[in-house]
């Protein structure tokens, strides 16, 4: 008999980091009078520039969720964990591989109609192997399909690893296992005061999967963490919410002044998430509930799709160029309102299309392997 949890709240949040990611990725124009326009310069980098940290919210949630079902699963039956992998490849592979197989074979193709020459310097031994962040590290890929998988890879790692360290360990050693990760990855940083490493490196990113994981053991076993968490005040709930708010828009100046705060940031941005991922499953005095928004929470169980279609530019890169070609990309407002709503339908229509008749039977077959769903 299989074991039923809800999370109802969870695909809104999956779909606001998607937009968030997806408006990092937005208002692309070539021309330069565009450019030095200053309501550009603040949507494009003041409104939305750190709108990447949809990808860390995303490591939280994965490392949360993750982490809460094989926990239960563990004091169910024991993990099975053929079953475990076999759900992660029939949920991840298939779309995954496809996009693979679009930027090296499909992506180049694709620049030469447009006029562009394509210049690809991706190993594609990396991305057979889920080791492609590494790749990413050292070459940015032409193909802009190419570049979004490094998240993807750093999330099929840490599936690799994760239900053997829970399965190993005894539940009460698992916030040890957890807290020893958080501080390697900031140890890692600290070493390592590089970009690219912090932000692409599976050791700094894994911290971040570590804390959802904390989080899901707390509220498994500790009782008055689980209370303290649904009793929380509306003005605690909104110090968390504004906290947020703040970090989204000044990232930068809050904690790029110095090598410490650099290496300790993605520490503390994840345990802010924590608590909004807690607030959203638990608080009973919440402002709003994001299951209520069903629209919102319907896209919200295509985010996967959304995510490496928006930013394989398979959604952004056609409809900028669509609208380049109709000339209608050409002032301000066309590249703001119109190039980016065009480019988000575009997203949308084909998330939707792959959804249901190319991810769908992968995802039925998937539950054949479940034991507890979400």
């Amino acid at each position: 008999m299989k074991i039923k949890i809800t999370f109802p709240n969870l695909d809104g949040l999956r779909f606001f980091c998607f937009l968030s990611v997806f408006l990092f990725h937005s208002f692309h124009t070539k021309y330069e009078h565009i450019k030095a326009e200053p309501l550009y310069q603040f949507i494009k980098f003041d409104l939305f520039g750190n709108g990447n940290l949809g990808v860390n919210f995303f490591f939280v949630l994965s490392g949360f969720l993750i982490t809460y079902l094989l926990i239960v699963e563990k004091n169910s039956t024991g993990i099975n964990i053929k079953n475990f992998y076999l759900r992660r490849v029939l949920r991840i592979w298939p779309l995954f591989f496809f996009c693979v197989f679009f930027g090296f074979a499909i992506f180049p193709f694709i620049k030469n109609f447009f006029g562009e020459e394509s210049t690809e310097s991706a190993n594609l031994i990396y991305y057979l192997l889920f080791i492609n962040n590494f790749d990413f590290i050292k070459n940015h890929p032409d193909a802009s399909v190419l570049g979004v998988l490094w998240s993807v890879a750093i999330e099929e790692q840490f599936y690799f690893v994760w239900p053997l360290i829970l399965t190993i360990l005894p539940i009460r050693k698992h916030p040890a296992v957890f807290m020893l990760v958080i501080i390697q990855s900031i140890i890692f940083r600290w070493i390592h005061p590089t970009f690219k490493l912090h932000e692409y490196h599976t050791l700094s990113c894994i911290g971040d999967m570590a804390v959802g994981a904390l989080g899901a053991w707390l509220v498994l076993y500790r009782n008055k963490f689980r209370i303290h968490i649904e009793n929380l005040p509306k003005l605690s709930i909104g110090v968390i919410y504004l906290s947020v708010s703040i970090i989204f828009f000044f990232r930068k100046e809050l904690f790029q002044s110095n090598d410490i705060l650099v290496s300790f940031e993605r520490t503390l941005i994840a345990f802010m998430f924590l608590f909004v991922i807690l607030e959203q499953n638990y608080a009973k005095s919440s402002f709003f509930k994001l299951s209520n928004l069903k629209w919102v929470s319907l896209l919200g169980k295509r985010t996967y799709g959304l995510y490496c279609y928006c930013l394989h530019f398979i959604g952004i890169l056609v409809a900028t160029k669509i609208t380049h070609m109709l000339n209608i990309n050409t002032h301000l407002w066309q590249v703001l309102i119109v190039d980016t709503t065009f480019s988000f339908l575009l997203t949308l229509l084909i998330a939707e299309i792959s959804y249901r008749i190319y991810e769908m039977p992968f995802l039925r077959l998937k539950g054949k392997f479940s034991y507890v769903t979400q």
